[in-house]
């Protein structure tokens, strides 16, 4: 059965809109309510509304746009998370900006794509998303990626969270960091997919956080402070 047959079969994923855009709302309510497994409950126009509907409502998934009149979305996505541990929030924005990429993996959204998105896609990340998975536009991520390989922008290692994680485990974030799925990382490692789940769940509790992209970003981080850190050395002279 697929995921989208089984949800609908339990109860259909439940869906609050925040966009400014009365256009883009009524559009994303026609797009998802036309799906079987979805039902949109509510949606807002602005951040305050967000707060206030949001909450009551109990929706499974947000989808929240990024710039607003009276804030922004990751806000909103933080707050949200604050009084609704569960709720999975899928950023949504016109802009493909880094910085709010990043800011939005850290304040626990589990995914984030561009307004250019094709309807299906969207559908397909709201899907992935309200299953606890992560879900983000490729072309953002690459330029992220390549904003965290610039050394102004790479961040301190995060050395003392890595210091518990197994050799397996350390093996396994590297792969995450590289972008390769648990299907991929399952063949690389010569793991069954079930296992590479375990170590990913382990490996995230040891790291303090929730989502796997948030895992991907440390690993990028910590991978391009070791390399900035090797070159500093080869420059330095012969090693003893």
């Amino acid at each position: 059965m697929s995921d989208a047959a089984q949800a609908s079969a339990e109860a259909p994923t439940r869906v609050f809109l925040l966009d400014d855009h009365e256009v883009v709302r009524r559009g994303l309510r026609d797009l998802l309510e036309g799906q079987p497994d979805i039902v949109v409950v509510g949606e807002a126009a602005t951040a305050a509304q967000a707060l206030a509907r949001g909450p009551a409502l109990r929706p499974d998934v947000a989808v929240l746009d990024v710039r607003l009149p009276d804030g922004d979305g990751i806000t909103v996505c933080r707050e949200l998370r604050s009084r609704m541990p569960d709720l999975a929030c899928l950023m949504l924005t016109s802009f493909d900006d880094e910085d709010a990429l990043l800011d939005a993996i850290m304040a626990g959204a589990a995914g984030y794509v561009l307004k250019q998105i094709k309807g299906s896609d969207l559908v397909a990340a709201v899907r992935t998303v309200a299953t606890g998975q992560s879900m983000l536009d490729p072309a953002t991520t690459a330029r992220l990626m390549r904003s965290l390989r610039d050394p102004e922008a790479s961040k301190p290692p995060e050395d003392a969270r890595l210091a518990g994680l197994s050799e397996r485990e350390r093996s396994v974030l590297e792969l995450i960091g590289a972008g390769l799925t648990n299907q991929q990382i399952a063949k690389k490692l010569y793991l069954s997919e079930k296992t590479v789940k375990n170590h990913i769940s382990r490996l995230l509790g040891k790291l303090g956080v929730e989502r796997r992209v948030q895992a991907a970003v440390i690993a990028a981080q910590v991978h391009e402070h070791e390399q900035n850190a090797r070159n500093g050395k080869d420059g330095g002279g012969p090693h003893v």
